[in-house]
């Protein structure tokens, strides 16, 4: 019964043919000298084209361009040195010119001098903020940039609904989520840390080849392979390599040096409340389709099938062509 819930939510996740298009972006401030910062600016580029957004301090401040890095997977780095003079930054309008005509959000972190540490998550629709000392933890806004990079990282929520088409009953889905989740949290927390490490590039590739893979062999219709007798083990398998995938969105923002556990736990608890939704999702179109009784051809059913390896199969062919 299982197997017809995940019929509906991938189709309606093949359509989006796309994965991690929307990356968050990261500005971080920190007082070095009384009213004197080190800002750090991390912009997301969508293919080669730079996002047009930029970081709007207050008019008093005077900021002096101390560096631009090389790209880093798919963000640049800038840094500035800022000197807001008399006035500082407290009490003052921080944000993001051009957010609002973007998709992206904005992690801010402002750490003042006497230790106070200021979080705020920056979207299209409120692009500014107004500093004031005792706002909230730094670290915060990791537990919702977690659930959006789930929820909008379609190549992670493809692969469990692929896993999905082999299970058929709530122990072994229970038994399955958990196995990818444990994978994952292993790999994001190592990598995280910097304990071990993938190339971005070819990690995105394979979750592509990942996501091919379930939909060719439930489509051969091979019910003796070990996908299908043992689901949560290729689940815990393929979940150490998404693990590296979620470790690659963190790091295009980073983690702050005060809380960086803390920051790694809300995140990792984030995808998770994603990953849940997604399930809770599946699940409530799997209680309609009980009452209502309907049947889903087999012609329909091996459709969703099909459009998660056409759109698998041009990731993986475009993944591969951009690390070559």
């Amino acid at each position: 019964m299982t197997r017809r819930l995940a019929i509906a939510v991938a189709l309606c996740c093949a359509v989006a043919g796309h994965g991690h298009e929307v990356r968050p972006a990261y500005l971080g401030i920190t007082e070095t000298a009384p009213n004197a910062y080190e800002v750090l600016w991390k912009q997301p580029l969508a293919g080669d084209r730079m996002l047009p957004l930029e970081p709007a301090l207050p008019e008093h401040c005077e900021m002096a361009l101390q560096q631009v890095a090389d790209v880093q997977r798919t963000a640049l780095v800038r840094r500035w040195q800022a000197d807001c003079g008399d006035l500082g930054l407290v009490g003052h309008r921080i944000g993001i010119d051009g957010l609002s005509r973007t998709l992206t959000d904005v992690l801010v972190n402002v750490a003042l001098a006497d230790g106070t540490s200021v979080s705020r998550l920056l979207r299209p629709e409120s692009p500014h903020f107004v500093l004031a000392a005792g706002q909230g933890r730094a670290v915060l806004g990791y537990l919702v940039l977690g659930i959006e990079h789930l929820l909008f990282g379609i190549d992670h929520i493809l692969f469990v609904i692929g896993l999905m088409f082999f299970i058929s009953r709530l122990g072994p889905l229970v038994k399955t989520i958990t196995a990818f989740t444990i994978a994952h949290s292993i790999t994001l927390g190592l990598s995280a840390l910097a304990v071990a490490s993938l190339p971005q590039a070819p990690v995105e590739a394979v979750i592509a080849l990942s996501i091919l893979f379930l939909a060719i062999e439930k489509l051969r219709g091979m019910e003796g392979t070990i996908t299908a007798r043992h689901t949560w083990i290729v689940a815990f398998a393929f979940g150490l390599l998404h693990g590296f995938g979620f470790a690659g969105a963190l790091a295009d923002i980073g983690l702050p040096k005060a809380g960086a556990l803390w920051a790694l736990f809300l995140f990792n608890v984030g995808v998770e409340v994603g990953q849940l939704l997604v399930v809770a999702v599946a699940l409530a179109l799997l209680a309609v389709l009980r009452r209502t009784g309907f049947s889903v051809p087999r012609w329909l059913a091996n459709t969703p099938l099909y459009g998660m390896g056409a759109v698998a199969s041009y990731w993986l062919v475009s993944r591969t062509a951009a690390i070559l």
